[in-house]
């Protein structure tokens, strides 16, 4: 018996997420429309062929389509034959793009982006009638105030950055909107996604990455100071190179408590994530999280071994001692500010919609051999550089 799969219309196709979605539901039979836009570098055509050719689905372009639009226009840009198409064909849509910038700075762009290019898609989605709207939010909408998180709309009024904030004001405007459309809607909701945890495999490297990345930076600096450079910048810090050719890094990560990272890998987001669109609830709200975060002592001894590192450490609350802070410390903080937060964060996720809709689906857990696949392949593509040639991400 052939299974019917829904036409699916896709946002965020080009970004980590979202490219990893198109390439699952097109293995696993859907036709999918994606919408998009062509960058400065490479048509949308050019940026879904690349993304294709990096995930070895180059043989799916069958039921692919894609159409360029724009999501700050009515009508997303298109002509009204062309939209009118559009939404004779399209049964759900998955509103996958956004734009995940934490700084304040970017308050206008990111609202002007998870807001009101929201207003278009919403409309399109009403004049479709289609069968569910199904957005993908973050965990960390629900505020940083909550010690559990419910599956269930924000009321939260504070926020560890604007973008946790502009996700929580879309997943309101979407409930609003929908209710009032009589439109089925499900909002999904991940915490901290990484590369694929079999594999080692990713598009980008932030998140998670990019704390590492800056502590792998902050070493070859000195490595290469006492290598090349006679070593006395490094020794007026107490760094050197052991006879085991580890470097002594003293480093301390002041947080202001003990607390963990709540990690999933992007297979288990992608696995989960058509499970919840299978078995969708209308109005549901799914939590994509693990319920054992990685405790940072244990990210810090992964990375130390992986690294050959010694003297990075911990420390907890803000002390006399912990405000002098060396070069490297100085360094770090600057570097991971924005991502501070999420390295102590206590919040718990209720599951309860979430292990309904996915037959109780749990994220592998984060190992050592985890940790060493991603890290090997992100040094190995130097954290995304050599992915430039699929025109990935761009």
């Amino acid at each position: 018996m052939t299974v019917k799969h829904p036409t699916i219309a896709l946002t965020g196709a080009t970004g980590f997420l979202g490219s990893h979605l198109m390439a699952a539901l097109l293995e696993k039979g859907h036709r999918v429309i994606v919408l998009g836009r062509s960058s400065r570098d490479a048509t949308l055509s050019q940026r879904i062929a690349g993304l294709l050719k990096w995930f070895d689905k180059e043989n799916l372009t069958d039921r692919l389509e894609m159409a360029d639009i724009d999501l700050s226009k009515a009508r997303l840009g298109l002509g009204l034959s062309k939209y009118n198409k559009l939404c004779q064909e399209v049964e759900q849509i998955i509103h996958c793009a956004s734009d995940t910038s934490f700084t304040e700075g970017k308050r206008e762009q990111v609202f002007e982006s998870n807001i009101l290019g929201l207003k278009n898609i919403l409309a399109f989605a009403s004049d479709a009638r289609v069968q569910f709207f199904h957005y993908i939010s973050t965990a960390f909408a629900c505020g940083q105030d909550e010690p559990i998180c419910l599956e269930q709309l924000p009321q939260a009024n504070d926020f560890l950055n604007v973008y946790e904030e502009s996700k929580a004001q879309a997943e309101k405007e979407i409930a609003q909107f929908c209710d009032r459309q009589s439109l089925a809607y499900t909002i999904i909701r991940p915490t901290i996604v990484y590369g694929d945890s079999r594999t080692g495999r990713s598009l980008k490297f932030n998140a998670l990455y990019y704390p590492l990345r800056s502590l792998m930076a902050i070493r070859d600096i000195y490595i290469n100071d006492l290598q090349n450079n006679g070593g006395k910048r490094s020794k007026a810090h107490g760094i050197y190179l052991d006879e085991e050719g580890y470097l002594f890094l003293p480093l301390k990560i002041v947080l202001p408590k003990s607390g963990g990272l709540n990690l999933i890998p992007v297979n288990y987001f992608v696995e989960a994530t058509l499970r919840i669109i299978k078995n969708a609830h209308p109005g549901g709200i799914y939590h994509l999280s693990n319920t054992a975060p990685v405790k940072m002592e244990t990210v810090i001894s992964f990375s130390k071994q992986f690294m050959k590192m010694k003297g990075v450490e911990m420390a907890y609350a803000i002390s006399p001692q912990n405000n002098h802070r060396n070069p490297a410390e100085e360094l770090f903080d600057r570097f991971v500010k924005a991502y501070l937060p999420y390295m102590h964060d206590n919040r718990q996720f209720d599951r309860t919609n979430t292990d309904a809709a996915t037959s109780h689906l749990q994220p592998p857990a984060f190992t050592n051999a985890v940790f060493n696949r991603c890290m090997d392949y992100a040094v190995a593509v130097e954290w995304g550089d050599k992915l430039k040639q699929y025109g990935a991400l761009t």
